[in-house]
């Protein structure tokens, strides 16, 4: 029990080491705030193994998560219409179960790499990095709250085009133990953490300055219309026609523009039923030398053989369609888990309101799939969640000049959600060198130059239009090249390498 009470301390550290990591996101972005987090967990690990990698780990994870994601509550309670003592104890079980997943990684380190100290500080980065890039993919990931992303405006911007957003992740890691390095250490090994430090620094100022694409063709207008329907009518039929009419009167001063743009699902029905205005908008499109470009459930009528009888089956994807001066349709691939798709269907389809919310029987498209074409430009579609997948964009991007993200953010009302999306998308652009469009129902809608800078942007929770320029570029960045996979391996490789001489270590010690 004396255990206990003295270790309590170092746990509620590691919370609140933990809770400091999205106060350097946005909308906060206080980054040497988070740096101090990520620091003083390194720290905690380094000084008291003892107390257990997976214990101080799920601590820190619960404080990361318990602020970072606090905003789930907002879509349970609020559009999920779930009670409030329902609604806390479905976020709280989120939480831990982020948590849980984050300290994973570092018990099996722990439990078998057996690093000693001086390991620890060799091998902390690289396992930092891949414990984010296994939460981006595990269970169709949570790629949320990688502290890279409060580092847009800081010199290490400038190795988001070379390593993205995981390679940031390393290090800012490399950072801390280099920091911690410091401690206690003699001249010589001061001087090399120094010299680590200022690198990483000082190299990310001077790549700030790389241009890695380049312009081609000429500069194209675009505009974009956020309509701010209210997500409680979102699909009620009875909004259907006054959704439509708000569209086309946002519209009609836009459509001069090369390129006119819808958000995500902002026809809310099927696409064969919205096809009769579709071929309107077309006409319209056609007759302004005008792309648009409009987010809708795609509707699919396949036939299937079971047991030697064949019957029909009914396929949904949330999609996005091109008319007018264009062409190409393409399918939602990363489906939002229960307000897209309902994991476990068979055993909670039902058993509460949340598990049925409107549109979770979507499907997911297929994973090759070519850009939209917009005025002849390829440009790279994403909707709403995808945008949060780097290597999914970089790969996308390789083959488009420009890139086009929609979303309906409605569903986290007045929250950090849609700030944190709109700063994911901003590394997006930082990452390829292209210029990212952001089209939402109801904010932020914005425009990304390849820098990851907002050139136009909107508000929240207003019926408006945004205009602006994009520069369609070609070239592909070295993180396009590659992505993530030649980092990650390297650092797979590096801890196995690591985990082997530590269990030697334990052996020769034991013997």
């Amino acid at each position: 029990m004396n255990k206990a009470l003295r270790q309590t301390p170092l746990f509620a550290a590691a919370l609140l080491a933990g809770a400091c990591q999205p106060l350097g996101l946005a909308p906060f972005n206080y980054w040497p705030l988070a740096f101090f987090g990520l620091f003083s967990f390194t720290a905690i690990l380094y000084y008291k193994p003892s107390l257990g990698f997976f214990r101080t780990s799920f601590a820190y994870g619960i404080g990361l998560y318990g602020v970072g994601v606090s905003w789930v509550f907002v879509s349970i309670h609020t559009y999920g219409n779930a009670s409030v003592f329902l609604g806390t104890l479905l976020t709280a079980l989120f939480v831990v179960f982020l948590g849980f997943m984050f300290a994973l990684p570092f018990w099996c380190w722990q439990r078998f790499g057996k690093p000693s100290p001086q390991l620890f500080l060799l091998g902390f980065p690289a396992l930092w990095a891949l414990n984010e890039a296994y939460r981006s993919w595990i269970f169709t990931g949570f790629p949320w709250l990688h502290i890279g992303y409060g580092h847009l405006e800081t010199p290490l911007a400038g190795w988001a085009p070379v390593l993205g957003i995981f390679g940031l992740g390393l290090l800012l890691a490399s950072c801390a133990v280099s920091l911690l390095a410091m401690i206690g250490a003699t001249l010589k090994q001061r001087l090399l953490a120094a010299t680590v430090l200022i690198g990483i620094v000082g190299a990310g100022g001077l790549l700030s300055q790389k241009e890695w694409t380049r312009a081609v063709g000429s500069l194209k207008t675009v505009a974009m219309v956020q309509p701010n329907i209210p997500q409680e009518h979102k699909w009620d039929r009875d909004w259907l026609e006054p959704t439509y009419q708000r569209l086309v009167k946002q519209s009609e001063p836009l459509w001069r523009a090369d390129w006119l743009i819808w958000p995500e699902a902002a026809l809310p029905t099927v696409l064969s039923e919205a096809q009769p205005f579709i071929a309107a908008m077309a006409e319209q499109a056609h007759a302004t030398q005008t792309a648009l470009v409009t987010g809708v459930i795609t509707d699919q009528i396949n036939t299937e053989s079971k047991n030697g009888r064949r019957f029909f089956v009914s396929r949904y994807f949330n999609s996005l369609v091109v008319a007018g001066q264009g062409s190409g349709l393409y399918h939602k691939q990363r489906l939002v888990p229960f307000g897209e798709y309902v994991p476990f269907e068979a055993q909670l389809r039902g058993l509460i309101q949340f598990f049925n919310l409107p549109m979770s029987v979507l499907h997911k498209g297929p994973s090759e799939q070519s850009p939209l074409m917009l005025s002849g430009t390829p440009v790279w579609p994403a909707v709403c969640y995808e945008i949060v997948y780097p290597d999914l964009i970089a790969s996308g991007a390789r083959s488009a000049q420009a890139i086009l993200t929609v979303s309906n953010d409605a569903w986290f009302g007045e929250s950090w959600a849609p700030i944190q999306h709109l700063q994911m998308a901003q590394m997006r652009a930082l990452e390829t060198g292209r210029y990212v469009m952001r089209a939402t129902n109801n904010g932020i809608s914005a425009i990304i130059d390849p820098r990851g800078k907002i050139t136009a942007s909107g508000e929240q929770f207003v019926q408006e239009t945004l205009s602006g320029q994009v520069q369609p570029r070609t070239g592909n960045t070295p993180f396009m090249a590659s992505g993530s996979s030649p980092l990650l391996i390297i650092c797979g490789l590096l801890l196995l390498g690591l985990g082997l001489l530590g269990r030697r270590q334990s052996a020769t010690q034991v013997a």
